[in-house]
């Protein structure tokens, strides 16, 4: 039995393994399609998710291009609503709200916690294949009759529409199964699966943050599953639910939507928050300051997420007491997300940083984060909205908040943990570029965005007047900026499964449990039984970078 102290100098030494590691226990592609293991599991969602990301980002790209002329470059005004509805679905449903949870949350959670595995793996497993039936059924209808609603499905029209509206929801609904089982799977084995000596306030944040993400898509992703359903049987049926033609109520449809999906915004970026307390922790080589705060603070925002969503919808009628409450809330939401921004600056304050590429993405999603959480604010503002709806400083607010932050924080988590999934290192200077490039690729592509949606520039429109082609050309020219980096940094980590340096034991010098077990963990994580003795983010035993 060892006795898990927060010394890096007691970390394993690389080749100090009693057992093989997970990646060469079994070979073969049964032994992968199979795997009950949580972190081959999680390397299967990073495959896919990665693999989403790249056709939405595709997808983003071509709409860019199109934009370039006023009146178009490449597609056609219904080819266009088609293009960016799937980029919508890609980017929402099948890349970032599984993206950390279930790729890094199943590879690094039972580490963290000193566990063995997950505590139900062949509802893991079950998770991921759910998730890839849904991708699949995603696929189909695309290629029987793309759907051009654009991602919220909004009725009367995604009711009246041909096209195949019913499988894409049932490909949502099949989705937000499998998140289902993952946040049920999760709660469980934070519950049950701690190491002896890890109380509550031992965990991780990460771990807080993944706890506070499992109860949003455990509570929340039914009402989207009821919803979609409702909207494929009134679409087949007619039966009058929110078709106005049949005595329905299509704002209606718009409440229960927006009742899952600004929860799904959390689900979305609570996992990103604790991945950047974790990378800002070991490569500040400081304890996190105002711990409790910060795992205080995910709950906070997991339960103020279920009462905002009315924000939503100001120009859809509401009273004005009701839009007065959903503004006050949403005011609300930003005093825990705030306690987040300042302790992680005030982690980073008089540590000592070490400017690796995590902590670059880190440092990028701290920026942007604070732009999406501060431009969020004017939407949240009732006679500012007005004016903003529907335009594109919506559209640059969305992406700071989930592709600028989210994003930014599975990237920064996928460099962190890099090399405890493979034991391979990556050309730490070409990621550095590439974190670069994605900074100044994303900003120059979204704020000339919040420009002109603030002069009244509609989103969505596949054609504009030529007053705001300035706007447009810079910001595709950001998007291949952004392209460019994206394309590196896959062309760099695929690189170094095969040509990397081995990485040592512990890379970074973490103090978590993840870092003490082998590198490349063991089938079952760890040589022996961890027991938690010592503090939680304890630089303090000599330990060096």
């Amino acid at each position: 039995m060892t006795t898990y102290v927060p010394d890096i100098e007691k970390a394993p030494e690389a080749g100090s393994r009693k057992e093989p590691s997970y990646l060469d226990v079994t070979k073969g592609f049964w032994s992968w399609a199979g795997t009950l293991d949580h972190k081959r599991i999680g390397l299967m969602y990073l495959v896919g998710v990665t693999a989403a990301f790249l056709c939405g980002g595709i997808l983003a790209l071509l709409i860019r291009l199109h934009l370039w002329t006023p009146d178009g470059a490449i597609f056609e005004n219904a080819v266009y609503n088609q293009v960016f509805t799937l980029h919508g679905v890609f980017m929402v449903f099948i890349f970032i709200i599984p993206a950390i949870p279930a790729s890094l949350g199943n590879f690094v959670l039972p580490l963290m916690l000193g566990a063995p595995d997950v505590a139900l793996p062949r509802l893991n497993l079950a998770s991921f294949y759910l998730w890839l039936t849904g991708t699949i059924m995603a696929i189909y209808s695309i290629l029987s009759g793309a759907v051009d609603t654009g991602w919220t499905f909004y009725t009367p029209y995604s009711l009246q529409t041909q096209q195949a509206v019913v499988s894409m929801g049932l490909a949502v609904f099949t989705l937000g199964f499998s998140s289902i089982f993952t946040g049920l799977n999760f709660i469980v084995t934070i519950h049950k699966m701690r190491a002896r000596g890890q109380t509550w306030f031992k965990l991780p944040l990460f771990c807080w943050a993944i706890y506070a993400t499992s109860v949003l898509q455990v509570l929340a992703t039914p009402v989207l599953g009821i919803t979609v359903l409702l909207l494929a049987f009134e679409h087949l049926y007619h039966i009058g639910i929110f078709d106005p033609a049949h005595g329905g109520d299509p704002v209606l449809f718009q409440h229960f939507f927006w009742f899952y999906s600004h929860p799904a915004v959390y689900i979305m970026i609570l996992p990103a928050m604790g991945v950047i307390s974790e990378v800002v922790t070991v490569h500040s080589r400081k304890p996190l300051f105002g711990y409790k705060l910060l795992a205080f603070s995910s709950i906070s925002i997991a339960v103020i997420s279920f009462l905002v969503w009315g924000h939503h919808m100001f120009t859809s009628g509401e009273s004005e007491f009701v839009m007065l409450a959903f503004s006050f809330l949403t005011m609300l939401v930003a005093i825990p997300t705030a306690i987040k921004e300042f302790s992680w600056v005030a982690t980073i304050w008089g540590g000592s940083v070490a400017l690796t590429a995590p902590m670059l993405y880190a440092i990028a999603f701290l920026i942007i984060f604070a732009i999406g959480g501060l431009t969020g604010v004017f939407l949240g503002t009732l006679s500012v909205d007005i004016h903003l709806h529907d335009t594109y400083f919506v559209v640059a607010h969305f992406h700071a908040v989930m592709m600028g932050s989210t994003a930014l924080a599975f990237f920064a988590g996928v460099h962190h943990w890099w090399p405890k999934m493979f034991g391979r290192m990556y050309n730490e200077t070409l990621a550095k570029i590439s974190a670069i490039l994605i900074l100044v690729g994303f900003n120059v592509t979204f704020l000339p965005q919040f420009a002109m949606g603030s002069q009244g520039m509609p989103r969505r429109y596949a054609t504009y007047i030529p007053e705001w082609q300035i706007y447009h050309q810079w910001s595709t020219v950001g998007a291949v900026i952004l392209g460019i980096g994206f394309a590196l940094m896959l062309g760099y980590l695929i690189h170094s499964l095969f040509a990397g340096r081995k990485a040592a034991a512990n890379e970074w010098g973490g103090v978590t449990m993840d870092w003490e077990s082998p590198t490349p963990p063991n089938l079952y994580n760890f040589d022996e039984e961890p027991v938690v003795t010592g503090e939680l983010y304890d630089y303090g035993h000599g330990a060096k970078h």
